[in-house]
């Protein structure tokens, strides 16, 4: 069992995932053998992870000491916090502590996997603590751009250790919903925070981040200059924006309209949970959008980041069933791109108008505000909790240095802020802070499927790097291993390296030197099998192509033995026409059956032509 290097009377704090990078937050305190999870989320990929679905954390030290596991603690409900519960928990069924919102939509994840039977689910309000026999944890309610949003304090013999979530201070939210509990993050300074671990997105922004209900204005009046169909994309998630589009189409007669799975149960959710206001008679069937006029209809639908498959892009593409653009449609993108989408949604944007309909999107059209907090939001938590020790995270690096020079500002000394990376381990007591080991385990874990064991490794993504960038050639041939002749080929077959057609003396070249790579394996082996063909044929090839081209292809050997692999660790080298050719057969065109002799090598030939 793998154990930290630390002190028996010292706590510690570690993250798996969401340091130094926007994604996969799951952060850890430890004390002796208690283990307190905060969130566990997944990291979407950037384009150059060609296929990969999702990026976890490597969670072999948790595994390791599962035992040791009380609980996992979700702040709020976005994928990068709750993403990853499905992975992990078909390694550790651990119980999971979510509020109503946040646990609706972990119920339904849990249900897809099927591992919702199994799961140890409880349900949690701001004024709940939960009680183990050396940690305790209590909640504090912030807010987000989703329900139900938490703080997590944990109670350790040396102090309390915070966990912010992701937050800005709404004051102002949508609905009547509260607002942050400022009285309990208050009450947690003044007991004495001993490490305040807050989220770092947005502090490169140096102002205060603006209210839902600013973006609630907008929208009501962008809807009633629109007079035509509406078509509003959002992050599912984002109950807010969803109510204040829904309560602006309700105000002006229309009926609603819902695509998009993800955007179906999020408004299930949120009609259940009563944030949403939305009567039985403004939803419509998706089916009956054109029985009303286009004035009078709201679809609300996912895809605002670009997805492939996702609702809006089919809708621009023209592949949806439903639904077609109209001249006078008004496409509204409530979000901003996520990093790494922008070219995704640009290009989604442009389809749309291509297609005649109009588009409002950006900060320029006030329909939209962030959900994590600027550099005033960050102070002022800062301010509230007085830690003694601080450590920012869920951002990049640069924005944990600046978050630290906010700490300063705020009281905190220079020395006692922590700019760590996934894997390190802080260890703490009420008078000291220092980082005392790391965990190697941790590391990206690619996600190439559905379940955890759907997993790919840096040398398959280097590989789709290069197929991407250089393209394919493949080389077949079909030998027999018993007289050491080639009875087929060689061919060679180009996909995204050259354009065949128009490259026919490099082809031959490519041709020539397969040949002559068989044969010379024939020669100079005592032993012949196909990874020695194979071998040789990629190492020569590829000299080939790149003294020819500057490129390095991805090469595919595929050599057929007649006689089978059993037989060939039997064969010696008996070359037995090749001796008289000698090297004037080099100078030969590609056009191998003259080089493949008689008789029994000629017969295998055609048998091999046949099948």
């Amino acid at each position: 069992m793998a154990k930290l290097k630390i002190k028996n009377n010292e706590v510690a704090f570690y993250a798996m995932g969401g340091l130094g990078e926007i994604g996969k937050n799951m952060y850890c305190v430890q004390f002796q053998d208690e283990i307190i999870i905060i969130d566990c989320g997944v990291l979407f990929p950037e384009d150059e992870l060609l296929g990969v679905d999702y990026v976890i954390q490597n969670y072999d030290y948790l595994i390791e000491n599962k035992d040791k596991i009380k609980g996992i603690f979700i702040t709020h409900g976005h994928e990068d916090h709750i993403g990853g519960l499905p992975f992990f928990l078909q390694k550790v069924n651990a119980p999971i502590y979510a509020g109503p919102f946040a646990m609706s939509l972990i119920k339904g994840k849990l249900e897809e996997k099927h591992l919702l039977r199994n799961a140890e689910l409880h349900e949690i309000n701001e004024f709940d603590e939960v009680h183990f026999k050396k940690l305790w944890v209590s909640f504090f309610r912030t807010t987000h751009s989703i329900p139900d949003t938490l703080g997590v304090a944990v109670h350790t013999p040396q102090g309390t250790i915070i966990q912010t979530g992701d937050f800005k201070f709404d004051l102002t939210p949508v609905g009547g919903l509260p607002g942050p509990n400022l009285q309990q993050m208050a009450k947690l300074g003044d007991e004495g925070v001993l490490l305040l671990t807050s989220d770092s997105t947005n502090a490169e922004r140096p102002q205060f981040t603006k209210s839902e209900r600013w973006v609630d204005i907008h929208i009501r009046r962008i809807f009633e200059r629109i007079k035509g169909r509406i078509i509003f994309a959002s992050f599912a998630s984002n109950v807010y924006r969803l109510r204040e589009a829904s309560d602006a189409a309700i105000a002006q007669g229309r009926k609603i309209a819902v695509f998009g799975r993800s955007m179906e149960n999020a408004i299930a959710a949120g009609q259940e949970l009563g944030y949403l206001n939305i009567p039985e008679d403004a939803l419509i069937d998706q089916n009956e959008i054109n029985n009303y006029p286009p004035e009078k209809v709201l679809i609300m639908c996912t895809g605002s980041q670009g997805e492939p498959m996702a609702a809006l892009s089919r809708i621009a593409n023209g592949t949806h069933r439903q639904i077609t653009i109209q001249p006078d449609d008004t496409v509204v993108f409530s979000s901003n791109p996520i990093p790494g989408n922008t070219t995704s949604v640009n290009a989604l944007i442009n389809k749309l108008e291509e297609s005649g309909a109009n588009v409002i999107h950006g900060y320029v059209n006030n329909i939209h505000t962030s959900g994590h907090g600027g550099q005033i939001d960050e102070e002022f938590m800062l301010r509230l909790m007085k830690p003694k020790f601080f450590a920012p995270v869920h951002g990049e690096y640069r924005m944990q240095k600046i978050h630290t020079k906010l700490a300063e500002l705020a009281g905190v000394p220079r020395e006692n802020s922590f700019i760590l990376a996934n894997g390190d381990v802080l260890a703490l007591t009420k008078d000291s802070c220092r980082i005392a080991d790391h965990i190697d385990s941790v590391s990206d874990v690619y996600i190439d499927g559905r379940d955890a064991g759907d997993t790919v490794g840096n040398p398959e993504i280097r590989e789709r790097r290069l197929l991407s960038e250089e393209g394919v050639v493949t080389a077949i041939a079909v030998v027999d291993l018993k007289d050491y002749q080639i009875v087929a080929g060689p061919d060679i077959v180009s996909r995204g390296f050259v354009y065949m057609h128009e490259s026919q003396e490099l082809i031959k070249a490519a041709n020539h030197e397969v040949f002559w790579a068989i044969l010379n394996t024939f020669k100079n082996h005592k032993h012949v099998d196909q990874r020695a063909l194979n071998r040789t044929i990629v190492s020569r090839l590829q000299k080939l192509l790149f003294e020819r081209t500057g490129r390095r292809p991805v090469i595919i050997p595929m050599v057929t033995i007649l006689n089978g692999n059993n037989r060939s660790e039997n064969h010696h080298y008996r070359h037995p026409n090749h001796n008289r050719r000698g090297k004037e057969n080099e100078k030969r065109p590609a056009n191998h059956s003259k080089h493949e002799g008689k008789g029994n090598g000629q017969q295998r030939k055609e048998e091999a032509v046949k099948a």
